[in-house]
């Protein structure tokens, strides 16, 4: 059994990964989640510690909509997991990313966010020494609105980034190939807690001040 400091879990065997301070349940749990995987039925992680460790960090700045903005962030983390077979560096990249592909709406107060955003992730990079990740997680955030599928063959995350966000922001309708069970456990387990109306807003924001003008995090 190896540990993963970074994800804060556990390695059973082959894939199976289990979180940190997981009794005998959250095991069985895991090992039936692995064996639902061969049947096309992806399990949720429900306790992810790094993205708890990365967003305490923001509370404050993100206020009363942290929580719509967690639930998301996990939401979309748990949908790019059940998108691929991940070693552990690339679920720690996905996660990486999704904590930070909207960090700019609060950290630099802007509808136009993905440049802070990516300016965030890639501080946040440097600071932990993952600079060598910064090139794939800067355009995981900046493609996440693509309108056409990412076609690059280097970063493959990119387009499964893309994929899980346009998945949780159709609320489950573009659902990546994923079963309808698998979102209604996820909505369960990370509420919307008025992301949705957040984004909404922001919207209406952009709109209101560019009438003109592209929203520019849409790409095709």
């Amino acid at each position: 059994m190896a540990r993963d400091p970074a994800m804060g879990s556990f390695r059973l065997c082959n894939n199976l990964v289990v979180e940190r301070g997981a009794g005998y349940a959250a095991i069985a749990r895991s090992l039936w989640g692995q064996l639902a995987r061969g049947g096309g039925m992806p399990m949720v992680i429900r306790e992810l510690p790094l993205v708890d460790g990365i967003l305490s960090r923001w509370r404050d700045r993100i206020g009363a909509d942290y929580p719509g903005y967690r639930n998301h962030v996990c939401r979309v983390v748990n949908i790019g997991f059940a998108l691929g077979d991940w070693s552990e560096e690339q679920r720690r990249r996905i996660v990486i990313a999704g904590c930070f592909h909207d960090i700019g709406i609060w950290s630099a107060g802007t509808a136009d966010y993905l440049p802070p955003s990516i300016a965030e992730a890639e501080a946040y990079l440097a600071r932990e020494e993952l600079g060598d990740w910064a090139p794939e997680i800067a355009l995981m955030i900046d493609l996440h609105h693509k309108i056409t599928p990412y076609r690059g063959d280097l970063y493959p995350l990119v387009e499964i980034f893309r994929r899980a966000d346009l998945a949780d922001l159709s609320l489950g309708i573009a659902g990546a190939g994923l079963p309808a069970s698998f979102f209604r456990d996820l909505k369960r387990a990370f509420p919307n807690a008025g992301f949705h109306r957040r984004l909404v807003r922001l919207a209406g924001q952009w709109v209101g001040r560019h009438p003109l003008r592209w929203w520019p995090i849409f790409k095709w």
